[in-house]
């Protein structure tokens, strides 16, 4: 086998409003680069789609854009593989048209469908490792088949954005095992479609694409190969979802390594090498490649959280308020004098996978100021990664090392909060690389261009170490069984609060 910079294959991430592409070797060197953005749609309250047709145009754009800019440098792409987004859904006719817009992971509309089945079918969690959420095409194909029956009766097949562009390429109708794990439809046992889940969507096997390996190898056909302006024999690897692939990018693939990110939206993911649910269902499990595996969980409430508290608690800052915001909150001490909040302004995923939450601040006195609800909702999006993280311990799993990335580690403070509140040190890489390398690195296996994806690890320098302080530490541990324990005491009201704004507006009293 090559390690060399022969070994180089073109990573294509098909993330939720922009694809990328680039060829990269395997230590990591990138050629040829290119993105394209496209519009994350939302007609009605709650939807967030995509026209089918216009991303997958994007994302063989892309690629070919890539593949051409990588050769124009000299380099020889020997195949390329795929990352995408997890979640999405489309239907399609007969022909293989789109019926239906792309439903993308944050769409919501299902959430109705997803309580019931949290409630009737808990064990389609542990049976197929996807959290019974509006995210899973499990509840979508329910929503579809109770609100929209013709068309869903239309519908002859249902796939993802990935098999759409796969298809495009190969003219082969194939899911992988990563992207099929997180859809709620395939056994995590026999990686198979799952019968029970299939009659709860009300859709048969052929309906669905075939399942393969993430590594599983396809042939371009002549239109694909004329498409990305390619050799007909470049190989195609099916590659896995974005989430799993995400760890080979900072290097957490071998076990007890948890990758940690927070951007606007923040997740907490560890590779194992066997599927795994703890029993009360609050961390999902997908695949990665053979023997490997994802377990974890994302919350929708990162970044967004310090964005709104700049919009809602000191507009005045402006545009460029973040410096300001997290100075504030360094003015205000660990645990914010006492003070909690929930910060589910956007609900929330892991560990609760429910839209029912809201964002609440609990424990406010007259003595809080400003600073304490800036740091108090910082502090939040910790303590919910933190919950993420008891989570995997209780599924069983040891943690013996975490690294985390994102948009929040330009920041000295939240560095250091997301450390005091997981009470654990947090290593943060020197430099990282994306999905679209994770890609790259699961093709140079299958190909095999390297021995084992498990280089990542040692690609990925570690720049800092940060310790817990054992003072703040304390404090914070203190106050997450209260934080944990507030989601069931506010249920009740997060749904009566729900049944409210749902409620048709009053009759305008008449004027005599």
């Amino acid at each position: 086998m090559s390690d060399s910079h022969d070994a180089t294959v073109l990573g294509i991430d098909i993330g939720t409003t922009s694809a990328k592409a680039g060829a990269f070797d395997a230590d990591g060197d990138e050629t040829g680069a290119a993105e394209t953005a496209y519009p994350l749609l939302e007609p009605q309250p709650g939807w967030a789609v995509q026209d089918p047709v216009a991303v997958t145009d994007a994302v063989v754009g892309v690629a070919r854009t890539a593949l051409a800019g990588a050769t124009a440098a000299g380099v020889a792409v020997a195949g390329l593989s795929f990352s995408t987004a997890l979640h999405s859904l489309v239907g399609l006719d007969a022909h293989d048209r789109p019926i239906t817009p792309l439903l993308t992971w944050a769409d919501q509309r299902a959430a109705p469908q997803a309580e019931r089945l949290r409630v009737e079918r808990p064990h389609l969690h542990g049976l197929t490792g996807t959290p019974l959420h509006p995210m899973s095409p499990l509840a979508k194909l329910v929503w579809f088949r109770e609100e929209e029956p013709a068309l869903f009766a239309r519908a002859r097949r249902w796939c993802g954005i990935k098999e759409l562009v796969v298809h495009r390429l190969t003219g082969e109708w194939v899911t992988d095992h990563s992207v099929a794990s997180a859809t709620g439809l395939m056994s995590l046992a026999d990686l198979d479609w799952a019968p029970e889940a299939l009659e709860v969507a009300g859709v048969s096997v052929d309906r669905l694409p075939r399942l393969a390996g993430t590594e599983h190898v396809l042939a371009l056909s002549a239109e694909g190969a004329r498409l990305l302006g390619a050799d007909p024999a470049l190989p195609l690897v099916l590659g896995a979802g974005d989430g799993p692939l995400a760890n080979l990018g900072v290097g957490a693939v071998r076990p007890g390594v948890a990758a940690c990110s927070i951007g606007t939206s923040g997740a907490l993911r560890l590779v194992v090498e066997r599927p795994v649910i703890d029993r009360a269902g609050r961390v999902f499990c997908y695949a990665l490649s053979r023997g490997r595996w994802v377990v974890g969980g994302a919350i929708n409430n990162g970044g967004v959280v310090l964005q709104w508290a700049g919009d809602a608690l000191a507009p005045e800052l402006g545009e460029h308020s973040e410096k300001a915001l997290l100075d504030l909150a360094a003015q205000a001490p660990p645990g914010s004098d006492g003070l909690l909040m929930l910060p589910y302004v956007l609900s929330e995923r892991a560990p609760h996978w429910s839209t029912l939450p809201r964002g609440a601040y609990v424990g406010l006195t007259r003595a809080h100021r400003r600073e304490h609800l800036v740091r108090a909702a910082l502090e939040g999006v910790c303590q919910q990664l933190a919950l993420v993280l008891a989570s995997l311990r209780e599924a069983g799993n040891e943690i013996r090392e975490i690294r985390a990335t994102g948009g929040f580690a330009r920041s000295p403070l939240w560095r250091r909060l997301l450390c005091d509140v997981l009470g654990f040190p947090v290593g943060f890489p020197e430099n990282h690389h994306g999905s679209g390398f994770g890609a790259a690195l699961l093709g140079m296996e299958a190909l095999g261009l390297i021995e084992t994806i498990e280089r990542a690890a040692d690609l990925i320098a570690i720049d800092e170490v940060l310790e817990p302080d054992p003072e703040a530490a304390a404090v914070y541990a203190a106050m997450l069984p209260t934080f944990d324990a507030l989601y069931d005491a506010l249920t009740p009201a997060f749904r009566a609060l729900r049944d409210v704004a749902r409620a048709p507006d009053p009759e305008p009293p008449v004027r005599r």
